[in-house]
């Protein structure tokens, strides 16, 4: 009897293997993370700079003799004038006249011509005109982002009350003012609109581009033993040592390290380590 419950006992264990062995074999269990496939993306390197709206050339209009007097005045500041338009018109000593015309097209910044007033060739100047109406970008730069900056590059300027308009880098200071470690640079602004002395403004100043994988800066951890991201393969964690580059609105260049395709944890975490089993969640990345 005891021969027949041992053999019994045998064939169940037998029959029971099987499925033991599916369990082992089978997909690991773990925690649930989400994921994302790592794509190609091209990032833009942008220094932004704040600053001021200067007239590019501005021109001062006065007589050519002493003694005159204002008797006209056909223009006033914030007007735009051609050139050879007449400004004003003067009486001389003797009761002769004299016309003052613009010498340029452009926007009158300022004028003291008053009806009755003196006019001097060497006194304050009757009219100020910004030439062509053009104005440059004055914006003060940090010490670090000095060196990406070269003469023609493009820029995007956001200037308060007129919008946003195109320009090109001009000019690059060779020096730093000591105290504020901040360098100048000067953009020429190419904009039909009309705009305003000393106005606010703000430049993006695009230095470089690369393309190269992308992921979400979520993915990312900083350590001290370098930069890592975490993958996942077979429904494990791999940790994986990474150059990263360039970043924008939220994802990182990475330069080194993964390819594309690879299958990345969007929200890395101190909890997953090496070799944890997980049930990866695929998620569409929003870019």
């Amino acid at each position: 009897m005891a021969k027949i419950l041992y053999a019994a006992l045998s064939l169940g264990l037998l029959l029971a293997s099987p499925a033991f062995a599916a369990d082992e074999t089978g997909a690991p269990r773990g925690a649930a993370v989400t994921v994302l496939t790592a794509t190609k993306s091209c990032f833009s390197d942008i220094v932004e700079v704040s600053g001021l709206l200067v007239p590019k050339e501005e021109i001062a209009i006065r007589p050519d003799r002493p003694g005159l007097k204002v008797a006209d005045v056909l223009v006033d500041a914030g007007e735009n004038v051609t050139a050879g338009q007449i400004l004003a018109r003067l009486t001389t000593p003797d009761g002769g006249a004299v016309q003052i015309q613009s010498t340029t097209a452009g926007l009158v910044s300022a004028s003291t011509a008053v009806i009755g007033a003196v006019a001097s060739g060497k006194g304050e100047a009757l009219f100020s005109i910004i030439a062509r109406s053009e104005f440059d970008f004055i914006g003060q730069v940090p010490t670090r982002d000095l060196p990406k900056l070269k003469v023609d590059q493009a820029v995007r300027i956001r200037v308060i009350g007129a919008g946003e308009m195109d320009g090109k880098v001009r000019r690059i200071a060779s020096t730093v003012e000591p105290n504020s470690q901040l360098g100048q640079v000067t953009v020429s602004i190419t904009a039909p609109r009309r705009l305003m002395s000393n106005a606010y403004a703000r430049a993006m100043i695009k230095t470089d581009e690369s393309c190269g994988i992308a992921v979400p800066l979520t993915a990312i951890l900083y350590g001290t033993g370098g930069t890592v991201v975490q993958i996942v393969r077979r429904q494990r964690v791999e940790a994986r040592r990474v150059e990263v580059g360039l970043m924008s609105a939220g994802r990182v260049e990475i330069r080194e390290g993964l390819a594309e395709g690879d299958i990345v944890v969007a929200r890395a975490g101190a909890l997953l380590r090496e070799g944890d089993p997980v049930r990866p969640v695929q998620a569409t990345e929003t870019k």
